[in-house]
């Protein structure tokens, strides 16, 4: 206790020994005893002035006010309402999971909480729409604006969410037991009825990319493939197609004709996983050829093995994937490394599993030819020299046992199958796999990951790529003059404008592959992702699947700036006018519209967001803007008049190419307003120069430091939406790094865009 005691302040020696509260403030690190008279004062009363004075005196701290917010609502029972078009309709009975139907868009109203369920097959203009119409009911009911609002996918629900149904079936798993004791009952019965109840017993368990089918090529097509051997592509007999080697690689072209008779190219290079570097690379640079001989309309696509994308399998029927390769490259790598050769041979041992039945999930893959391999959710397929069997698990499904008879059917055609259940193999059977052994069953879970599209624009800085997503995006957002990443998190495709330069287009893999690099670490994303080249016009069904699609805009023709004429002007192509006995009317009708709104000053002012913007830097180049609108609109009228002629029976067409070059050609097409001065169409500024020289001296140009927002020194009497017409033209290309006409070229979003980077907004 002695050394406990030396130890101890001296402001503390003799504490505890006194009767009362003793109070110790720190000051300098030390304690200093609070004297009596202070005792009872709390730093936070008013005469506590060291406190208070540090805010200018004491204040009064009411209480929190209660706000609609702070209300917690209880939960009430759950009401389900339909969404269509934004609309809400109450689903007035029991629920059950049977009602989400995977079209449309759900609200589940529990009081406390709102879910939104969303069908997997919905379009992206639903699902905003969704979203608008849980707002406004919110407002409608009077909830708090913090009321809790949790989105549910289809396939993904949540414990809370199911259980708020009636009934929700499990249909991931072959039953619990007691269900398969009541279906033994079922089956006991209907044979005493006299049914036949072969097969009944088991249930088909598809897997989540089964229940639903994604948009897939349009059938009856031409099906070419090549295999690649010393940079030379070999085309493969009808009867291999579908047979995969994965130390090769192949190039895959499909040609047919989409719903509006429309030829189309589906192209593609797959890449097996034990593949040698030259036989990828000779892939791609035939793939890339096939893809310019046919003027880039074919939608051109990597493809690696264990990544195929629905689309690509549903073309096969059946995709096998065997082991080893059949190219000069692979063998000579296998020789090198002293590598078992384990290519598949129609005269060996090898053993086929089969997963998928779905036209678009059916593929069979190689595995080694061992017990251990067999699993009782599946089938298999042994081939063993002469003899083939069919191996049926106990938990597989009748599709997948039909599936694997077509399988035996396409490796040995003619060979009669012999079939046998799990359980009642023969002894051929296992000395084919190298002896009878033990093996645990097991069902793969398919790994599915459901994510919202994302579209970016992007730009290369240094090598560097910089994106920026679009949020809420639409087919609008797509312009022409430009190149646009789509990540569907299970594809990427690389959009390419009809304007952009055919040598920006050739760095569409190269742009495609650096934002997969970049996505695999912040998105999550497969570094195997399929990955696509798509050009405008050309768009595939699964591309156009995340818009709501409009094919006709693909009819017409030129930069964003004379789309966005044809639609004020009511152009439209001359298929259009095939389908409508009324389109030249209208046609003339707008452009007299137009003609008008030209002559009429007033009428500009409604139609400058509508085009890209050019500052004029004198009234004259104002007043020729003007000019130059209202030629083009006369030269639309005159067009329009000549092509009404044109639509006499003999200008009929004859065929498809003909058809693709009137329109090119046609006299109305907004090509025509692409020449002299018409292209350069300008606004007028709000303050003109002469203001601008008067209240500065006469000067009209002034440095970036005194442009900016945020100057110290800011210039008066200019236009502030238009601070970057101020700079001098060298100052100008040093802030954008490019000239004032490759800056007014862009479209207008991207010049609005680099002026907030450079405070010029």
């Amino acid at each position: 206790m002695s050394n406990a005691k030396a130890v101890l302040e001296p402001a503390f020696q003799g504490a505890g020994h006194k009767p009362g509260t003793e109070i110790w403030r720190i000051e300098d690190f030390k304690p200093v005893p609070l004297p009596k008279s202070d005792d009872g004062k709390l730093q936070a009363e008013s005469d506590s002035g060291e406190f208070w004075v540090v805010f200018g005196g004491f204040a009064p701290i009411g209480k929190k006010a209660v706000s609609d917010d702070d209300v917690v609502l209880e939960t009430t029972s759950p009401r389900l309402f339909s969404i269509s078009n934004g609309q809400l309709k109450l689903e007035d009975t029991v629920l059950t999971k049977s009602i989400l139907e995977n079209t449309k868009c759900f609200l589940l109203d529990c009081g406390a909480e709102l879910f939104v369920w969303v069908g997997r097959v919905t379009q992206v203009e639903d699902r905003k729409a969704a979203s608008a119409a849980v707002e406004k009911f919110i407002i409608k009911e009077n909830r708090p604006k913090t009321t809790r609002i949790t989105q549910v996918i289809q396939g993904f629900e949540n414990h809370t969410f199911k259980s708020k149904f009636e009934s929700w079936p499990v249909s991931n798993t072959a039953g619990s037991a007691s269900t398969e004791e009541g279906r033994g009952k079922v089956t006991a019965l209907l044979k005493q009825k006299g049914v036949d109840v072969k097969g009944i017993s088991k249930t088909s368990v598809p897997a989540v990319n089964d229940e639903i089918p994604p948009p897939l090529l349009d059938g009856g097509g031409k099906l070419e493939v090549w295999c690649i051997n010393d940079s030379v592509k070999i085309a493969l007999p009808k009867e291999e197609l579908g047979k995969f080697y994965s130390g090769d690689c192949y190039v895959v072209l499909y040609t047919y004709h989409s719903v509006d008779k429309k030829e189309e190219f589906y192209l593609t290079y797959w890449i097996g996983k034990n593949s040698v570097q030259e036989d990828q690379e000779s892939a791609f640079q035939i793939a890339n050829t096939t893809w310019n001989s046919l003027k880039g309309r074919p939608v051109l696509g990597r493809i690696y093995q264990g990544k195929e994308p629905p689309q690509f399998v549903a073309l096969f029927q059946p995709m096998v994937i065997l082991k080893g390769g059949t190219s000069s490259g692979y063998k000579k790598y296998v020789e090198e490394k002293g590598l078992k050769d384990e290519t598949y041979c129609s005269d060996g041992v090898a053993l086929i599993q089969i997963s998928g039945t779905a036209v678009h999930s059916n593929k069979t893959i190689q595995v080694d030819a061992v017990p251990a391999s067999l699993s009782s959710t599946d089938c298999f397929v042994l081939q063993s020299k002469n003899s083939i069997f069919v191996w049926n698990g106990t938990s597989s499904s009748v599709e997948q046992q039909q599936w694997a008879s077509k399988v035996a059917e396409f490796l040995k055609t003619g060979v009669a199958v012999k079939h046998c259940k799990e359980g009642t193999e023969s002894s051929i059977f296992w000395s084919s796999l190298g002896g009878k052994q033990s093996y645990t069953s097991r069902n793969v879970v398919p790994d599915v990951v459901l994510r919202e599209p994302h579209l970016y624009t992007f730009s290369l800085r240094n090598g560097k790529l910089e994106v920026t997503e679009i949020f809420n995006f639409s087919q609008d957002d797509l312009l022409t003059e430009d190149m646009m990443i789509l990540d569907t998190h299970s594809e990427v495709f690389v959009w390419m404008g009809q304007c952009v330069e055919t040598k920006e287009k050739q760095k569409a893999f190269d742009i495609g592959q650096k934002y997969v690099q970049n996505a695999v670490a912040f998105e999550g994303i497969s570094p195997d992702v399929p990955l696509y080249k798509v050009n405008e016009g050309n768009e595939p069904c699964f591309f156009r699947t995340f818009f709501s699609w409009d094919s006709t805009r693909s009819l017409v023709h030129g930069n964003s700036f004379e789309k966005k004429l044809s639609v004020l002007f009511g152009m439209r192509s001359e298929g259009g006018n095939k389908s409508s006995g009324d389109g030249g009317p209208t046609q003339r009708a707008s452009a007299l519209a137009a003609l008008s709104s030209a002559l009429n000053p007033s009428s500009q002012g409604k139609q400058s967001d509508e085009r890209p913007t050019k500052p004029s830097s004198t009234q004259a180049q104002s007043h020729s803007g003007q000019g130059s609108q209202r030629a083009a609109a006369v030269a639309a009228l005159s067009n329009v008049l000549t092509a009404e002629g044109s639509h006499s029976p003999r200008h009929s067409r004859s065929s498809p190419t003909a058809d693709a070059e009137k329109t090119e050609l046609a006299p109305a097409s907004p090509h025509q307003l692409e020449t002299g001065p018409a292209e350069d169409v300008r606004t007028e500024p709000d303050v003109s120069q002469e203001q601008t020289a008067n209240e500065n001296g006469g000067q009209t140009t002034f440095s970036y430091d005194r442009l900016v927002s945020k100057s110290t020194d800011p210039v008066s009497g200019i236009d502030h939406k238009r601070r970057e017409t101020y700079l001098v033209d060298n100052e100008f290309e040093t802030v954008f790094g490019m000239t004032k006409e490759e800056f007014y070229e862009q479209p207008r979003w991207k010049q609005e865009l680099q002026k907030k980077k450079a405070d010029l907004f």
